[in-house]
C-alpha cells in the first residue's frame, strides 16, 4: 500500500465521520478505506482511531498525527498542481466553509460557476454558522461576515454589505414606526445570535457610533430564520442587506432608520498563512471578488 493512500484514507475518515462516507468521497469501498487505515496504523505502530459500533474518535496519537497528515496531503496536492501549472490547468481539492444564509444565496452558485470553468477542481463546501477552525478541521478557506476577532489567519475583503433594520407592514400597523435608533428599546426585537452582541447594535448618530440595546424575547442563530419571523410580523430585526433586499424592494418588508446607517459589514475570505498559495485557491479568491461585486449591489430605499 502506498503510504499516501493510507494518509488520504485516514484524513477522509476523520473529515467524513465514517468509513462508508469516506469511501464515497474517495470513490472506493469502505472495506478498502478500512484496510488503508489499518495498514497505516501498522506502518506507524500506533492506533489512530478508536472504533466502536456507534462512533469513531481520534486517539491522542491520532490527534497529533492528523495535523501532519493534512500538511502532507496539501504538499502532495501542491506538487500535482505545480506539475500542471505550465499547462494552465487547475487541479486539486478545495474545502470551503461559509455562513448558511450567505452560502445558500451566493456561495453555492459561485462555486458551481468556478468548477464549470475548472473541471480539474473538486469542491467540498460546508455551510455552517458556527466558528470553524481551518487548521484543525482541514479547510482551505472560510467566508465570514462582520468584524473579525484578531487572528493569525490571512483575511482578504471580497465585498461589503449593510445591516438593515426592517419590519413587516403588519407589524408597523400595530406599533409606532421607530424614528430614531433609541426607539428600538420600545419594540420587539428579533435577535441573531451569530452577531458578536445580539443584545445591542451600533448605529451612527450625529456621526458617532452609538451602541443601542435591543430587548427581545426571541434570539435565533440563523439570518434566514430571523427574516422569516420578521416577515410573519413578530418584530423588528437587523438583518444583512443581501438577505432582505428583495423583500424590501417588493414591499414585503420595510426598511427602518435609513438615515442612521450602521457600519459596513465586511465580507471576508480567510485562509491560513502559507509560503506559497496554491493556484487553485488564488483563482477561487479572484473568482469570488469578481463575481460578488455585482451580486451585492442592493437597492437603497429611503424607507
Amino acid at each position: 500500500m502506498d503510504r499516501i493512500d493510507g494518509i488520504r484514507a485516514f484524513v477522509a475518515v476523520v473529515d467524513a465521520g465514517s468509513f462508508t462516507r469516506a469511501g464515497e468521497r474517495l470513490g472506493i469501498s469502505n472495506k478498502l478505506v478500512s484496510k488503508y487505515v489499518a495498514a497505516l496504523e501498522g506502518q506507524q505502530g500506533i492506533t489512530l482511531l478508536n472504533r466502536t459500533t456507534r462512533a469513531l474518535s481520534l486517539t491522542p496519537a491520532g490527534e497529533r498525527y492528523l495535523s501532519a497528515a493534512r500538511r502532507v496531503l496539501a504538499a502532495v496536492e501542491e506538487l500535482d498542481a505545480q506539475a500542471h501549472a505550465e499547462e494552465g490547468v487547475l487541479t486539486g481539492r478545495l474545502r470551503l466553509t461559509a455562513p448558511v444564509a450567505f452560502g445558500e444565496m451566493f456561495a453555492t452558485t459561485l462555486t458551481r460557476d468556478f468548477t464549470a470553468g475548472h473541471p480539474g477542481i473538486e469542491i467540498d463546501l460546508n455551510l455552517t454558522d458556527r466558528y470553524v477552525d481551518l487548521a484543525a478541521e482541514g479547510f482551505d478557506l472560510a467566508l465570514r461576515i462582520g468584524q473579525l476577532a484578531d487572528s493569525s489567519l490571512i483575511a482578504r475583503r471580497i465585498g461589503q454589505a449593510e445591516a438593515w433594520a426592517v419590519a413587516s407592514p403588519a407589524y408597523l400597523d400595530r406599533h409606532p414606526r421607530p424614528a430614531r435608533p433609541e426607539d428600538l428599546r420600545e419594540h420587539v426585537n428579533i435577535r441573531d445570535s451569530n452577531t458578536q452582541n445580539p443584545g445591542r447594535a451600533i448605529f451612527l448618530i450625529e456621526g458617532k457610533a452609538v451602541s443601542i440595546p435591543l430587548p427581545g424575547r426571541i434570539t435565533v442563530n440563523s439570518a434566514q430564520a430571523v427574516r422569516q419571523l420578521v416577515l410573519e410580523g413578530e418584530g423588528v430585526a437587523l438583518i444583512p442587506s443581501f438577505v432582505v433586499a428583495q423583500d424590501v424592494a417588493q414591499g414585503r418588508l420595510q426598511r427602518l432608520l435609513p438615515d442612521f446607517l450602521r457600519p459596513q459589514l465586511d465580507i471576508q475570505a480567510l485562509y491560513l498563512p502559507q509560503p506559497f498559495m496554491p493556484p487553485r485557491l488564488s483563482a477561487y479568491l479572484d473568482h469570488l471578488r469578481t463575481a460578488l461585486s455585482p451580486l451585492l449591489k442592493a437597492p437603497r430605499p429611503d424607507s
